[in-house]
């Protein structure tokens, strides 16, 4: 996707703009075309980038990754892997419970900040070139897949100390300790 068209379409309509405002505006909004060039560039990509982690929400495991390709934006898309024969199920190929409809409680997006340790980032980049995926994109796919086959988050809180019981029947012991 190139950009150009986009931006020389707002530098024209900023052009017209200032005609109305006479000499000193035109002569303004010609000085400014040029630095505003960079700005707009990188706002259309954040919309489109945007965009595209949306599309990919919705269609989770499939995604929309967005790379850079000279001054425009390149897409890749990645759709949904086949549904594995009844009753197998991978990380990747997930369940038809697992990998169900939008259910119409995700909105926007969001950014998180995430600290991996090395060795882990390292699997994780390893991981999405596999798939031919951005990182970002992977990430949202397995953790799509994971929040969906976990089913809905408990809403009952657990104290600060103490030992919990697990699904396995063992205990969790959180908090800290000396």
């Amino acid at each position: 996707m190139e950009l150009t068209p986009y931006v020389d379409s707002l530098q024209r309509e900023l052009a017209v703009a200032a005609a109305a405002g006479g000499p000193e505006a035109e002569a303004l909004a010609e000085r400014l075309t040029a630095p505003l060039d960079a700005a707009v560039r990188l706002t259309l990509q954040e919309a489109v980038v945007d965009a595209a982690a949306e599309i990919t929400l919705a269609m989770a495991p499939g995604s929309v990754d967005v790379r850079l390709a000279g001054r425009g934006l390149a897409f890749v898309v990645a759709p949904a892997p086949p549904e594995a024969p009844s009753g197998v199920t991978s990380p990747v190929t997930p369940s038809a419970d697992a990998a169900g409809g939008d259910d119409g409680n995700e909105g926007g997006t969001s950014r998180i900040t995430f600290r991996p340790s090395d060795r882990l980032k390292a699997d994780i980049e390893a991981a999405a070139e596999r798939e031919g995926l951005s990182v970002n994109a992977f990430l949202v796919r397995m953790l799509t897949l994971a929040v969906r086959r976990s089913g809905p988050a408990e809403t009952t809180s657990h104290p600060a100390t103490g030992p919990v019981a697990t699904p396995r029947g063992g205990q969790r012991l959180s908090g800290w300790a000396r």
